[in-house]
């Protein structure tokens, strides 16, 4: 098996950790991007380094402050100065918000998307010039079953970031295939265990305006949801299965891999209605004579 390096964002926990791990014990060098590790993530920095030595693998954590253009480029030219390339670039970091839409600031959406799309943005304009120079790579986009399956009340801000990155990843796809980089989007359902989205998740500023919901005709609707959502996950649903994924769509030889791999143990709908949106993106490809962008290119 050819060993990659691959640098993923947001590794400090969740579907990030995991998936760090998962890529490393596959033989691959990975850089475990996450911010303040020698702050705030100091803990997980060292949990990686600890995994590394336990298991005899290549996993380094990285300063990576996704929402930073310096620590970004800073992070992504100590790789290639480390390994002159990167092979895979897996944009994971996202954080979650649960609340009345109307409560959440303008500045809170803001800060929201830029954590989850404006980071991915910062990322690939670091790291693609490499993989544009070496005419090879691979960027897997982790995106969210709520960009187009059910979508329950009082996730508002989150549904819009991740629908706003998955439209973004869609895009950048045919924009890279004749470079020869290769565009893989996960998309996991609503895991409510394994991983720290809904413990973590942010709360309106606007506490008074949110009480008028929560409080007047909608009380009861956040237990509600939150319950309703737990109950449709199956009991064996396993975090670990979106790293397994990721793991899986990289030893793919180049040209075979999926354009979206779903992941999502409450089959919520996602996968039918991608199913429709991806056919009809093909077919305009085909119709306006560019149907070679929907493969990636050999170069070289």
């Amino acid at each position: 098996m050819s060993k990659d390096v691959i640098v993923i964002t947001g590794a400090s926990s969740g579907f990030g950790a995991l998936t760090a791990r998962a890529l490393a014990k596959a033989g691959h060098v990975v850089y475990a991007g996450m911010r303040a590790t020698d702050g705030r993530n100091a803990t997980q920095a060292e949990a990686a380094k600890t995994f590394a030595v336990e298991n005899g693998v290549d996993l380094r954590p990285i300063e990576f402050d996704v929402i930073s253009d310096d620590s970004v480029d800073a992070a992504i030219a100590r790789i290639v100065a480390d390994q002159d390339r990167i092979d895979v670039i897996v944009h994971n970091a996202g954080h979650m918000s649960f609340g009345p839409a109307e409560a959440f600031t303008p500045d809170q959406f803001a800060a929201l998307y830029d954590v989850n799309v404006l980071s991915t943005q910062r990322v690939n304009r670091a790291a693609l010039p490499h993989m544009r120079k070496r005419g090879k790579g691979l960027v897997v986009w982790v995106s969210s079953s709520s960009t187009r399956g059910g979508t329950p009340p009082f996730l508002a801000p989150y549904f819009a970031a991740k629908a706003a990155m998955d439209s973004l990843a869609v895009s950048y796809a045919s924009e890279l295939t004749r470079w020869g980089i290769e565009t893989a989007i996960i998309v996991p359902g609503a895991f409510t265990r394994g991983t720290n989205h809904f413990a973590h998740s942010g709360t309106p500023a606007d506490t008074a305006r949110a009480s008028e919901y929560t409080e007047g005709p909608y009380k009861g609707v956040p237990e509600q949801a939150l319950t309703g959502l737990a109950a449709l996950e199956p009991a064996d649903a396993d975090a670990g299965a979106v790293a397994a994924a990721i793991v899986d769509i990289v030893k793919m030889p180049f040209g075979t891999r999926p354009f979206r791999t779903h992941v999502d143990p409450s089959q919520d709908g996602a996968e039918i209605v991608n199913g429709v949106a991806d056919r009809v993106r093909a077919e305009m490809y085909r119709n306006i004579g560019l149907q070679d962008l929907l493969k990636p290119h050999v170069i070289g």
